[in-house]
């Protein structure tokens, strides 16, 4: 993986976009092939203004995000991609008042799914508010016309694996 993707457009990609800038994603790093993001505690994140919980939404677009990036740190580049399949488990409401933090790992990539499994907690990632399964479509380099991705009739009559 090039120094100028982890130390440049990663970071980037991490909080540049409109809507993560406007949340306040923050890039913390990575640890091997472990993203990490934090969201830090804002009252206008809060969900319910009774408890000063943040919103349900949120923790899901964060997980969502950092799922992202760690298939982009498996892929070593950018690449255009997007969610095919989000599944959130939440645990317990995370406590008001604290920063989020989301660390994700993408676990098995293929040549057009990158699958990924992410959590969201405070302190301890032992005691998550919410856990995350996803995949992600990963975009054929160069070609972007629909089933791009699928192997020819050529290959699959020669016998060619995927």
């Amino acid at each position: 993986m090039s120094d100028l993707f982890l130390t440049t457009l990663l970071p980037q990609l991490a909080s540049g976009a409109a809507h993560t800038h406007a949340l306040g994603f923050q890039y913390e790093g990575l640890d091997g092939d472990r993203v990490r993001l934090r969201l830090p505690y804002r009252e206008d994140l809060v969900g319910d203004p009774e408890t000063g919980v943040l919103a349900g939404g949120l923790v899901t677009t964060l997980l969502d995000h950092v799922g992202g990036l760690a298939v982009w740190v498996a892929l070593k580049t950018y690449q255009p991609i997007a969610t095919l399949d989000l599944r959130v488990d939440y645990m317990r409401a995370a406590i008001p008042g604290r920063d989020l933090i989301a660390e994700a790992r993408c676990y098995r990539l293929t040549r057009s799914i990158g699958f990924v499994r992410a959590w969201a907690f405070e302190d301890d990632p032992a005691d998550p508010v919410a856990a995350a399964q996803s995949a992600y479509v990963v975009s054929a380099e160069g070609d972007h016309r629909a089933g791009a991705n699928l192997r020819s009739k050529t290959s699959r009559a020669a016998g060619e694996t995927a």
